[in-house]
């Protein structure tokens, strides 16, 4: 009987341990060697991808895809659970019965000998995977947010909120916001970008901003977000817009993103950018804001939020900080008066902020009260968005002081929306209009035209704004809100009444000749980027045209100029015309004719019958070969004349007839001419009046010429291999050169602000600089004998009598190719207004006439030059080599021009 009992025992356990179990126990030691083996062949192809993630990202500093990050911690936590299986597979096997080969534990053998079965067929599927990886890694991107400029916003949070939500729901892809202009939808689209600032917040591998506007631009819309993703040349310059959407589309895809798409118009079919359709699992997210609920079904949005206006509380606050603490304490009735005109606002930002800057000087009730009463009698409920705001914003339109400061501003609006309008230009043609006709010079005509800019941008009217290649002070262009720009065409057009009065077109094709018949009535016409227009039947007749503007492409249809009896404005420059119409010379009423910049290769001689012409600029015809004969000194009411640079095709002959006939006009006194001879220099010197009224001068290949005597009234000098040229001087109105260190006021360069100087060999310095307090942009270049820009005895003092500092206007610094330069300055100077420097092949430059305020600054932006020229400058202060070192941009000489 002894042996009865583990017979039957083993017996028993035989029998539970059958079917699909007993196949798992028995295959286990098999599989448990199949499993080690996948596991070695899992480890292989981990080390390979591993180690190719590794080298991608130390040396082509490229980021792991989040696919193969993903991979590869599943495959560590892979090899961890199989060694734990492993280990416990071991402590099993030890657990046998005694004198058999059968488990103890039939149930817990098999659960093991099942989970091995099933790591084999994970290993294997994760071993597959990691060996079919065809990237690893990609680039570094751009920063994926960058901050948009942004007060703090006021009264936005409910619909802030609702966006943020949105942004969490993965049910919704496309949010569009929408509501009248004005309202705060720019701004709230800037306060959800800037959210993703936050380290915490990420949830976007990217994110996107581009400004549509209006007319949609495609290309514009494209570059934009080219530029996000940093498309490289060679995959996008000369490629077709297909092309270039394929490549967008082809990145995206393989990023989570937000777009962000402010001020849509109509439309934008995202499949032509390259936008890729939402909803493929990646939740990316495409947010826009657009004027019209319309636009939101037509993109279609799968939520629209509305923007509101604010509630009168936050109306309030934002009107009252807009007025300012100083205005609203002047009278204790003040408060409740400001609280009475933010309520005729209506809640609308753009109008609290616009009346509120108007309101900012009224200190005394009573101009509160006129003003409050004046803001009361325009309309409240007129039909459409458009005129509730513009009867609100025409307010500080009105409120502007005179005619002719209104009708500058509504001059703005001739230009397309979010053009940047540089205000020299417009000046000019303010002039050339007779807005400023009560000065009698116009050196103090442009003076108040500046004034006048000043003053619209202190109403909120137009705003400053600069380039990316501007070399000017900001403020030297301007813009128009579009909304404002829209209210101001609708004053122009007499509240809407007279539709063709201002006539604005960008962007067309082609001008159908019934279009034309339209503009009969038309005051003020602006072509942008037009084509052409149609031939017409007959000369259009436009009895009412002061001001055409054309930027076209091709020529004006035959007759086109015929009949145009008060024209006072012309401006074709940066056209692709070939020939200028001999009828134009018979427009009597001619004030301003601009031609810069075209292809035209002859001027008709019937030019000089407009007697009434004002401002004549030829800047840039390189295809010009001379002028006719007397016809500029025919032009006898000419007071701007510009012609730089010209024609290689012009000889010195050229040039001293064209000084001649500006010698005989009475009133001229605004010239900016190049020259290219000695005797055209000379003949330029020996004239008082010449100098008096050259404004801008540029002197090119002048042989022989080894001084320049130079009038105060310079703005602009150029002058450029000049080879024998030794010195630049100022001379007063007796034509006597100007010996002292600090001349009077009077003898400074007062007006100088622009001073190029390249290839001029001989001249030593530039002492006279020093009387130059305004000068805002000095380039020096191809010099080998400058050792100092001003002489140490010339720096001994730091100010001119006129008060100012030398250099505390300098905005841009550029010494290029100056081998012996030593010295800029021989004492240190604040250069406040300093934003840029670039040095570039002036080994010898070791100090930088900075002193500890420089650091202060708020204006620099950046310093240019060499990595060895940066480390071997000496600093008597280390304090501010430290706070300069991050404005510092090492260039490589490579990458500077040739000049």
């Amino acid at each position: 009987m002894d042996f009865v009992s583990p017979v039957l025992e083993v017996a028993s356990l035989i029998c539970n341990c059958v079917g699909d179990r007993a196949d798992h126990l028995r295959r286990l030691p098999q599989n448990l060697i199949s499993l080690r083996a996948a596991m070695e062949k899992l480890n292989n192809v981990y080390k390979d991808v591993k180690e190719r993630v590794e080298r991608e990202e130390n040396l082509e500093k490229k980021k792991r895809t989040h696919v193969v990050d993903g991979w590869i911690g599943r495959a560590e936590a892979m090899e961890k659970e199989v060694n734990e299986l492993l280990d416990r597979c071991d402590e099993e096997n030890q657990k046998k019965c005694f004198g058999t080969c059968c488990p103890r534990n039939c149930r817990s053998s098999y659960k093991l000998a099942k989970m091995v079965r099933e790591k084999m067929d994970a290993v294997a599927e994760l071993q597959s995977e990691g060996s079919n990886f065809q990237e690893v890694a990609v680039p570094l991107p751009s920063p994926h947010v960058i901050e948009r400029p942004l007060e703090k916003p006021v009264g936005l949070d409910s619909p802030f909120r609702e966006v943020w939500g949105l942004l969490q729901d993965k049910q919704v892809g496309t949010i569009g916001i929408y509501g009248m202009g004005g309202v705060g939808k720019t701004t709230l689209l800037k306060k959800i970008n800037n959210k993703f600032l936050q380290s915490s917040i990420k949830a976007f591998d990217i994110v996107i901003w581009v400004v549509v506007s209006r007319p949609t631009n495609l290309e514009r819309v494209q570059e934009t977000i080219r530029s996000r993703l940093q498309i490289p040349d060679d995959r996008w310059k000369g490629r077709e817009e297909d092309d270039k959407a394929a490549e967008i589309c082809r990145i995206l895809k393989t990023k989570k993103f937000l777009l962000l798409l402010d001020d849509i118009w109509e439309p934008l079919d995202l499949l032509r950018v390259g936008i890729p359709p939402l909803g493929d699992g990646n939740q990316s997210k495409i947010v826009f804001t657009t004027r019209s609920a319309d636009v939101c079904r037509g993109m279609a949005a799968q939520k629209s939020i509305k923007v509101e206006c604010l509630e009168e509380k936050e109306a309030l606050s934002l009107f009252q900080a807009k007025v300012g603490e100083d205005t609203l304490n002047s009278h204790p009735d003040i408060p409740k008066l400001a609280e009475m005109v933010a309520k005729e606002c209506k809640g609308l930002p753009l109008a609290l902020i616009v009346i509120a800057r108007a309101m900012a000087s009224a200190e005394t009730p009573e101009e509160w009260e006129r003003n409050l009463q004046k803001l009361r009698l325009y309309p409240k409920d007129v039909a459409g968005t458009e005129n509730d705001l513009f009867s609100v914003l025409a307010f500080s339109y009105d409120s502007l002081p005179n005619e002719a400061t209104k009708s500058c501003f509504l001059y703005c609006s001739l230009f397309p929306e979010d053009y940047q309008i540089p205000s020299e230009r417009l000046i000019q043609l303010w002039i050339g209009e007779g807005f400023l006709d009560e000065y009698d010079d116009i050196q103090e005509a442009r003076n108040q035209g500046g004034e006048i800019i000043q003053m619209l941008r202190h109403a909120c009217l137009t705003e400053a704004s600069t380039t990316l290649f501007s070399f000017s002070e900001e403020g030297d262009y301007l813009k128009m809100h579009d909304v404002i720009r829209d209210m101001a065409l609708w004053l122009a057009c007499e509240k809407g009444k007279k539709k063709n009065k201002f006539v604005v077109k960008d962007g067309i094709g082609l001008i159908r000749a019934q279009e034309v018949d339209k503009w009969k009535e038309a005051q003020r016409i602006a072509l942008w980027n037009t084509a052409s227009i149609e031939e017409l039947r007959e000369p259009p007749r436009f009895p009412n045209m002061e001001t055409l503007i054309g930027r076209m492409t091709s020529t004006f249809p035959s007759g086109f100029f015929t009949n145009m009896s008060v024209i006072r404005v012309l401006d074709f420059s940066n056209n692709k015309i070939l020939e200028l119409p001999a009828e134009i010379g018979n427009l009597a009423t001619l004030q301003y004719l601009n031609l810069s910049d075209t292809m035209i290769k002859y001027l008709p001689i019937e030019l000089k019958n407009l007697k009434k012409l004002r401002c004549l600029m030829l800047d840039g015809l390189y295809s010009l070969a001379s002028l006719p004969s007397q016809m500029v000194s025919s032009l006898s009411s000419l007071l701007l004349f510009s012609m730089k640079p010209i024609s290689s095709r012009w000889s010195s002959i050229n040039e001293i007839m064209l000084l001649e006939e500006l010698e005989q006009l009475e009133h001229i006194n605004d010239i900016s001419i190049m020259l290219t001879s000695i005797q055209s220099v000379q003949r330029l010197s020996e004239s008082h009046k010449l100098r008096r009224s050259t404004t801008s001068l540029q002197l090119a290949s002048c042989r022989g010429v080894n001084q320049v005597q130079l009038s105060p009234f310079i703005k602009e000098l150029m002058l450029e291999r000049c080879d024998e040229l030794e010195e630049v001087k100022i001379i007063n109105f007796e034509k006597q050169v100007v010996p002292s260190k600090f001349p009077n006021p009077q003898c400074c360069f007062n007006h100088l602000l622009n001073v190029y100087i390249d290839a001029c060999k001989k001249l030593l310095n530039l002492n006279c600089l020093i009387q130059a307090p305004k000068l805002q942009y000095l380039f020096i270049a191809h010099s080998e004998i400058i050792e100092k820009v001003i002489e140490d005895e010339r720096s001994e003092g730091s100010e001119i009598e006129s008060g100012l500092s030398v250099f505390s206007r300098l905005m841009h610094l550029d010494l290029r190719n100056l081998p012996k330069l030593e010295s800029i300055y021989g004492h240190v100077l604040p250069f406040p207004s300093l934003r840029q420097i670039i040095v570039s092949r002036c080994p010898r430059l070791k100090r930088l006439p900075f002193d500890s305020s420089i650091c202060m600054s708020k204006k620099l932006e950046e310093i240019k030059g060499e990595q060895e020229w940066w480390d071997g400058l000496e600093w008597e202060d280390q304090t501010i080599m430290h706070n300069l070192t991050p404005y510092f941009h090492r260039q490589p000489l490579r990458s500077f021009p040739i000049l």
